[in-house]
């Protein structure tokens, strides 16, 4: 009988041990850079109730629509979160944290779920990142929140990007929009993509962020949200432009960004990339000053983003750039015989105790298949010991790099070592 084979689920990978010191790094960057933006750490369930982000997302979009994983266990109905700003949103509402007092700045780092079609850069479980300002109506808070997306891709060291950015408007601007760009469809109704057709009268804004082919020539003439904008949200899209530029940082203005969610209101960016290829965005996001009081909360503003960690890799790769140093490890114990397997075995803890990284072989293999697998491990130095090392109280320690060798006792090793 044939033994069965397993493998991952189609759009799901394994990060394996070459590839995780890279998310590591990545995801120590972010600690680090969020922790100079005075931003605190949030960690929520990978699974939601399927009516909030239903609720919080938006009945029509695509990600409800086509690409939750969704199911039924008892008389609950669960999701894997697709995003993660509805379940933080969730999670400050039953959680009271605007009584913790001022904006509550919050990040996160973990995994996403959408029953999407795998290709590069886009996987069934991705990896995201980002933050949400909650609390907020002013534009520094949306410059804060730009500014930090920025500073994660400066730091790597990927340059080749540009920031995209238009106004989406406040609920009347968007009224006022929406009723030009439906006098604007309308005609063209049975020339529109099913799902379009679906959204003319819903949410024909979503329209603009619409991949099928049948729809670009629309979209391509279609008017703009910029000269809808009442006086407080262009107002407010000024303020936000020239903070960004006393800050230096460049962007183009973007007139049919409208990003993937329903609940972006005002300010709405997007981060892309050239090295991607045609699915170039690497990160996004905008105000969603509606979300907090749409699953139950009270009117409270906010502004936030997700960045694709995958992509993230994808043009680091393009442009050579390594996030973390190679596989090393500080001293690899080549033991000879089985008094000296139990000397190495009492010794790893005295090595690690004082600092230093230290392993053995575990297959009582000859000297020569363990000076090779030290190499293998890029151990920086080995300890060599054997029956006689055992009787003199002296060891080998020899310098791979250099490769010389000197004759010490283990209280001198370490002592080498630790300097």
């Amino acid at each position: 009988m044939a033994k069965a084979k397993y493998t991952t689920h189609h759009g799901m990978v394994d990060i394996l041990p070459d590839e995780t010191p890279t998310w590591r790094a990545l995801e120590n960057i972010i600690h680090e850079e969020a922790a100079k933006f005075n931003f605190e750490e949030i960690r929520t369930p990978i699974m939601e109730q399927t009516e909030l982000i239903k609720r919080g997302i938006g009945q029509l979009t695509d990600i409800v629509t086509k690409e939750i994983f969704a199911f039924t266990k008892g008389d609950s109905n669960y999701v894997l979160r697709p995003e993660l700003t509805a379940p933080v949103v969730r999670s400050y509402v039953e959680n009271h944290l605007d009584q913790r007092g001022g904006s509550q700045k919050l990040y996160y780092i973990g995994p996403m779920f959408r029953a999407e079609r795998p290709q590069k850069g886009r996987q069934r479980q991705f990896q995201q990142f980002g933050v949400e300002i909650i609390g907020s109506d002013n534009p520094v808070a949306d410059v804060e929140c730009i500014a930090f997306m920025m500073r994660i891709y400066q730091r790597i060291g990927i340059k080749n990007f540009t920031l995209k950015l238009n106004s989406v408007g406040d609920p009347e601007s968007r009224e006022a929009y929406k009723t030009v760009l439906r006098e604007y469809l309308q005609p063209n109704f049975d020339k529109l993509s099913e799902l379009s057709q679906k959204r003319l009268e819903t949410n024909p804004m979503r329209i603009l962020d619409s991949k099928e082919k049948e729809d670009q020539e629309f979209i391509k003439n279609a008017p703009v949200i910029g000269d809808y904008l009442n006086d407080e949200s262009k107002t407010h899209f000024e303020l936000v432009c020239e903070m960004l530029q006393s800050l230096d940082i460049e962007y183009t203005l973007d007139p049919l960004l409208v990003r993937g969610m329903d609940y972006y209101t005002r300010t709405a960016f997007e981060l892309t990339s050239p090295d991607l290829g045609s699915q170039d965005a690497l990160a996004g996001g905008g105000r969603y000053d509606l979300l907090v009081e749409e699953i139950g909360g009270k009117p409270t503003p906010a502004v936030g983003f997700a960045a694709g960690m995958e992509r993230l890799f994808i043009a680091c790769e393009e442009l050579n750039i390594s996030l973390a140093d190679p596989k090393k490890v500080d001293v690899f114990i080549v033991s000879l015989g089985d008094k000296a397997r139990k000397w190495a075995l009492k010794t790893l803890p005295k090595l690690r105790e004082s600092g230093i990284s230290a392993t053995m072989d575990y297959l009582d293999r000859s000297m020569r298949a363990q000076m090779k697998d030290a190499n293998r491990e890029n151990a920086s130095f080995t300890i060599i010991v054997g029956d006689n090392e055992l009787e003199e109280g002296t060891f080998t320690l020899r310098n791979m790099k250099e490769s010389d060798e000197s004759k010490l006792s283990l209280d001198e090793i370490i002592k080498t070592l630790s300097n």
